[in-house]
């Protein structure tokens, strides 16, 4: 476990960043031109990203990055 203290500056760019590799990450995941095995590896960084942006998010922003199972 590591423990870091940010200001309220620094939190929102962390925020700002972990958001825009969601977006890009989801965008990666619903191209079908993407190979399954490449979906797979962004799928498993998508988690550990999303459970970064938990950390700092409100639950209305976070729902927005919330995949379902049906969406795979």
């Amino acid at each position: 476990m590591l423990g870091v203290l940010f200001n309220d500056r620094e939190c929102k760019e962390l925020s700002y960043l972990l958001r825009k590799e969601l977006d890009e990450m989801l965008l990666d995941l619903s191209d079908h031109r993407i190979d399954t095995d490449i979906k797979a590896a962004i799928e498993s960084r998508y988690k550990v990203i999303f459970r970064m942006y938990a950390r700092l998010a409100s639950p209305k922003e976070l729902s927005r990055y919330a995949r379902n199972h049906s969406s795979r």
